[in-house]
């Protein structure tokens, strides 16, 4: 069972299910899910399986969906990067407690095979260097990479980074990377005849394309948003447009 934590003011607007990326716990989550507690939403924030206080859950992206949506019911279920592909994972699975969507800096899978197997490859190397040289040095080494260049320190959460554990988030690379997604899931994203938001960072090239490529994959029930001045991390650099976005599409689409 993953850990979770639930914040409301009477949840009259329905439920919301936030999912965090790599390195991250559901702290990363905490102002917004404030934001949206005291707008009238039931939030429910996840530590994904890998970090947190889920740090000894050991499973796969479809047993990670699986064990979302144990936690979170009947909802809309919010994922950013490594939580989108978990929450994407959960929307095909065979069941209707996903009522809607929302994908902040996703993929449905790396198509090339070659290409495939040389992720798993990297983030084997990374799992193996996380394990050698520790938690801290790692976490300057992940931070510093290109995809991070726009998040400023003072919004990355590293304290809370901190709080996780080796064995666990040597475990998600090694389960839950990009390259684990085999086959890639694009031509099965017509079935998600469901509301979806597909968001990235205007400044975030490749997850920009990928949301317009993810949006036309799902069909008319999914629409694309691009946050002005954020790159990759767009809730954590953008937190105030981030949350105007995705509070219009809460309104739209509202769940039990």
């Amino acid at each position: 069972m993953l850990w979770s934590e639930t914040r409301t003011t009477g949840g009259q607007l329905g439920r919301v299910v936030l999912v965090h990326g790599f390195t991250q716990t559901s702290q990363s989550w905490s102002s917004l899910a404030d934001a949206l507690a005291g707008e009238g939403f039931e939030v429910v924030l996840v530590d994904a399986p890998g970090h947190g206080r889920s740090r000894d859950v050991r499973v796969d992206l479809w047993e990670a969906g699986a064990a979302l949506l144990e936690v979170g019911g009947d909802a809309t279920y919010v994922g950013y990067s490594m939580g989108a592909r978990m929450a994407l994972h959960a929307a095909l699975l065979p069941t209707e407690r996903v009522r809607a969507l929302v994908l902040l800096g996703a993929t449905a899978g790396i198509d090339d095979p070659g290409e495939r197997e040389d992720r798993r490859r990297h983030d084997e190397a990374l799992a193996v260097s996380l394990e050698t040289d520790g938690l801290e040095a790692f976490l300057i080494r992940w931070m510093a990479s290109p995809l991070f260049a726009t998040l400023s320190p003072q919004a990355a959460g590293r304290e809370s980074r901190l709080t996780n554990s080796i064995e666990g988030l040597a475990s998600s690379l090694r389960l839950c990377g990009t390259g684990t997604q085999d086959p890639p899931l694009w031509d099965r994203l017509g079935a998600l005849a469901r509301p979806t938001l597909v968001l990235a960072g205007a400044l975030d090239p490749k997850f920009a394309t990928l949301a317009h490529r993810l949006a036309g994959a799902i069909g008319r029930s999914a629409s694309v948003a691009l946050i002005p001045g954020a790159g990759h991390t767009a809730h954590l650099e953008q937190p105030t447009r981030f949350l105007a976005v995705l509070r219009q599409f809460l309104v739209g689409n509202p769940s039990p």
